[in-house]
């Protein structure tokens, strides 16, 4: 960064100093911010507000950094770290917290700042309001693998592990538990190359007890860092996962489900759709009964009607014995149609053409009609208009296709969208477009209801 820009990273001027370089035009010399300060803070008189400079400052800094003026943003940071001197209480409470989130935002998207400038940032910024120690030795952390600074990483979390301050309150205790976790994923990690080397040695080789010892060595040091964050609420994806390949890597197989189980399950969790997936691969993986992987994903269904999964549940639903599942395969998958990211998925619309074909050939109308009359006065528009057939038409005609036949069954041959293809296809379709007209007019709910 330039000399302008690394001067919010070193020792900070008692106010006096700050005022008298930032006015007088010595020390931090930024003529053009010392006139938009006098302007703001004293609406054009030599009155020297400290609140009223700082807050306008503060404005500065929040307008460049939504601009992404990162140099702007940098200088005008040298003038905001005054704060820290507020007479205010509570004001200079709160200083250190936004200075770092201020400043880290600066100079992680700063075109001339590095991982030293950054280093030295976060160092001052711990020894500034202690009590945010723990949050900036961890955001630190994450700075330094993002670099895949893992080493560097790790000395960083191991001395955050170490720290207190006082009593520790809950909310720390959470923060230490939150570092050691991700003290944990980098042993995790460590622990995957071992394991990825592992596969390639032979069983009989000496280096692969060696490493296997390794591996063993490794996996109790992070599996006792991983299971003591996922046993607190919340949301602990990229923990959770580790954790279940470690067990299940061991051969632990009811541990991983038991702990994917009450990751879904316990009601001290917030809802997490993530939770339920990883725990329907597991199950599917294990080769569990139809039942539970029913019961899982109609969860998921539950929570994320549009999920990728849906259409797997609609098979595994369609292939049931039950006529329960049939009938709410057929829901699911108008549940899926709802959604605009959908609109597209050709997959889904054949699976609803050849379903609706199959429900009206056994005679469950009533099915189609309950899941249609909640849709019938807003599915024409938003799926089937003269302007998505044409759209559709010119992009996939596949999908067309497909929406036709359904719109056919839902709305009659009258229906404009399928009409339009109907003709479109006419050369192009000939034997499909005789057939979709001949299976229209023949199973239409239009036709059927009496």
């Amino acid at each position: 960064m330039s000399d302008q820009s690394d001067e919010f990273t070193r020792p900070v001027a008692r106010v006096g100093q700050v005022e008298k370089a930032m006015l007088s035009g010595t020390g931090i010399h930024i003529p053009w911010l010392r006139k938009q300060m006098e302007t703001v803070a004293t609406r054009g008189k030599k009155e020297k507000d400290f609140a009223q400079t700082t807050n306008a400052c503060l404005s500065f800094i929040q307008e460049a950094l939504l601009k992404h003026q990162w140099q702007k943003a940098a200088e005008y940071m040298h003038s905001y770290f005054q704060i820290l001197e507020d007479s205010d209480g509570a004001k200079r409470l709160a200083a250190p917290e936004i200075i770092w989130r201020l400043g880290s935002e600066i100079l992680y998207y700063h075109p001339k700042s590095n991982v030293e400038t950054f280093n030295a940032f976060a160092d001052r910024m711990k020894n500034v309001g202690v009590m945010n120690y723990l949050k900036i030795s961890l955001q630190h952390a994450l700075y330094l693998l993002h670099h895949r600074m893992l080493e560097d990483a790790n000395r960083n979390l191991s001395q955050a592990e170490t720290w207190r301050y006082g009593e520790k309150s809950s909310s720390q205790e959470i923060l230490i538990n939150l570092i050691q976790a991700y003290k944990g994923l980098i042993q995790y990690y460590t622990w995957s190359k071992k394991k990825t080397e592992l596969s390639t040695l032979d069983e009989d080789d000496y280096a692969y007890n060696t490493a296997t010892r390794n591996i063993l060595n490794h996996s109790w040091k992070t599996s006792m860092n991983l299971c003591a964050l996922i046993k607190i609420p919340g949301v602990w994806d990229p923990f959770v996962k580790s954790y279940v390949e470690m067990l299940e890597f061991y051969g632990d197989q009811d541990g991983a489900r038991e702990v994917l189980t009450n990751y879904a399950y316990d009601e001290k969790f917030p809802s997490n759709p993530n939770a339920h997936v990883y725990l329907y691969n597991f199950l599917k993986k294990e080769k569990a009964p139809k039942e539970k992987l029913i019961s899982v994903l109609k969860t998921l269904y539950q929570i994320v009607p549009s999920h990728k999964l849906m259409l797997e549940f609609h098979r595994i639903l369609r292939n049931s014995e039950k006529e329960e599942h049939h009938k709410l395969a057929l829901e699911v998958l108008f549940a899926v149609l709802d959604f605009a990211g959908c609109a597209k998925n050709i997959t889904a619309w054949k699976y609803l053409a050849k379903y609706l074909k199959q429900i009206l050939m056994r005679n469950h109308l009533v099915w189609v009609q309950e899941e249609w009359n909640s849709r019938k006065t807003w599915w024409p528009n938003f799926h089937f208009s003269y302007f998505w057939a044409k759209c559709d038409w010119t992009e996939d005609k596949a999908l067309a296709y497909e929406k036709a036949f359904v719109a056919g069954l839902l709305l009659g041959k009258g229906c404009r969208y399928f009409q339009y293809v109907s003709k479109q296809g006419r050369q192009v379709l000939r034997k499909k477009n005789k057939r979709m007209n001949k299976l229209v007019k023949m199973h239409s709910i239009v036709n059927l209801e009496p």
